[in-house]
């Protein structure tokens, strides 16, 4: 990466954050391609109960933070936020399943207004291949439609993991959800804040069904999705959105 492509950012350059759960057999790589881009990483290890840290203990320039319980998505990107700005502006997530390609990092920085603070939000593409899971496909356009109904930005993929965010705004934002629901609430949030919200295309990779690894649920997780988007249209029914941006 071009050292013009951070300096450009207002408010310091970019860390990487990525959230892991018993991924022991992809850490490792996604940690090494994430180097590449030659920004500080950071992996918040979500109390996993494999050896996740054990594949990444030798890694230099990678920081490593636990969670001694598994306590949701969620709360491990808040904890790498928190880390990451104290020597960042920006925070670059990404999941630590290898479905992202960390070199498209490079992308979402460039998309960047200058003088502006988005949340970027990597737009996945082939999205219709047989190596998506049908849960993938349904929930994002059911995400997409109740992240509009919430008052949060009309986008594409609001599931997506690969993102950007400005810090501390994101840390500002005072999202609930600890969980999965976590990255439609903050869209959800950042809109009524008044942070634009911005989709960059990238890759993603599905392996087969038998190599994949997920932690999603489907029925829990559509409970949860479906309470935090009520308690969010609710919100945003009855509070006047000068409350709400103080939220």
């Amino acid at each position: 990466m071009k050292t013009s492509d951070t300096t450009r950012l207002s408010n310091g350059e970019c860390a990487v954050v990525i959230p892991v759960y018993n991924h022991e057999s992809t850490i490792r790589t996604v940690c090494e391609k994430a180097l590449e881009l030659g920004l500080p990483v950071f992996v918040v290890d979500d109390g996993s109960t494999d050896g996740t840290c054990e594949r990444i203990k030798n890694l230099e320039n990678v920081t490593v933070l636990r969670h001694t319980v598994n306590m949701g998505k969620g709360a491990a990107l808040l904890t790498g936020f928190a880390a990451a700005s104290r020597k960042a502006g920006w925070a670059v997530t990404m999941d630590a399943d290898g479905q992202h390609d960390p070199a498209d990092a490079v992308h979402m920085i460039r998309s960047v207004p200058h003088g502006e603070r988005p949340v970027i939000v990597g737009r996945r593409m082939g999205m219709t291949q047989e190596t998506v899971p049908w849960t993938s496909r349904f929930g994002r356009k059911f995400s997409n439609f109740w992240v509009r109904v919430s008052g949060g930005p009309r986008i594409s993929d609001s599931q997506s993991g690969f993102r950007m965010y400005p810090l501390p705004e994101a840390l500002e934002l005072k999202t609930n959800a600890r969980r999965f629901q976590f990255e439609v609430e903050i869209l959800v949030k950042a809109a009524w804040k008044g942070l634009p919200v911005i989709e960059v295309p990238i890759q993603a990779h599905y392996p087969p069904r038998g190599e994949r690894i997920s932690h999603f649920r489907p029925f829990m997780d559509f409970i949860r999705n479906t309470n935090t988007f009520a308690r969010l249209i609710v919100q945003r029914i009855f509070l006047p959105i000068s409350i709400r941006r103080k939220w």
